[in-house]
């Protein structure tokens, strides 16, 4: 089975009408009633809602780990891009949408790995590793200000995600139709480069995830708001992880 095919469109856009739509919300919840502190949004009940998407993700990880299977990843896939369309367009759902996603991406996580992980030893473990150490050092880059979120940052960043997004879902459709897309799946220098680049924006789109978080409590965001940028979070983290498996195998091909 070819691994880079369960892999090519499984990775749903934080795009910024999501975000834009999120945030008209929250400007017409002002007009209304004020919301108590208690109601809205902080960093730390963000990181907190991360933290038990990441827990769902590896015990669903783990059971998908043990006993692999195509279903899952095709359920994973595009059941995961679904709701997390749907909780894009409408961002009250995050608090039900977020576990949901994290079940899904833990189906898909799990066949994944173990399909690498019987070619290539030791890839899950370094593949981990790296995605660890990225969040690490993307957030100490981001707490010391090197790389300022601007506006100009967050659109440069969006629009290179929608672009790898968009070849991704044409690679997964030309797999049925008959073409490939040419050099981001090839093992060549190329085919390395490529993701190398890829993993570079996965990285910087962390940057945008930890930004959203202080941005939603400095804008009194509603409390769900932290569902849906944890959500935004994990999605990015899944999508770091498993461009590391594809480069970790790339480098490992003979």
């Amino acid at each position: 089975m070819n691994l880079n095919n369960l892999t090519k469109s499984n990775n749903p856009m934080l795009s910024d009408k999501a975000i834009d739509k999120a945030s008209a919300i929250d400007r017409q919840s002002s007009t209304g009633p004020v919301i108590r502190s208690a109601e809205m949004m902080t960093v730390s009940g963000a990181v907190n809602k991360t933290l038990v998407l990441v827990l769902i993700l590896l015990c669903v990880t783990l059971f998908s780990y043990q006993a692999p299977s195509q279903l899952f990843m095709t359920v994973g896939a595009l059941g995961g891009a679904g709701v997390y369309f749907l909780t894009s367009f409408k961002p009250t759902l995050a608090p039900y949408t977020a576990p949901i996603y994290a079940v899904l991406k833990g189906l898909l996580v799990g066949s994944v790995s173990a399909m690498y992980a019987a070619q290539y030893g030791g890839i899950v473990f370094q593949a981990v590793s790296l995605t660890i150490g990225t969040l690490l050092m993307m957030l100490m880059i981001h707490k010391s200000g090197l790389i300022p979120v601007t506006k100009k940052f967050r659109m440069a960043v969006s629009m290179a995600v929608g672009a790898i997004m968009i070849v991704y879902l044409i690679s997964w459709v030309g797999h049925f139709v008959g073409f490939t897309v040419p050099f981001i799946h090839e093992s060549g220098p190329i085919g390395i480069g490529i993701t190398v680049v890829i993993i570079g924006v996965a990285a910087l789109n962390l940057l945008l995830d930890f930004d959203n978080f202080e941005k939603g409590e400095q804008r009194q965001s509603p409390k769900y708001m932290e569902w849906y940028f944890s959500m935004g979070l994990l999605f990015t983290l899944v999508w770091l992880y498993i461009e590391f498996l594809r480069l970790l195998s790339k480098l490992q091909r003979d």
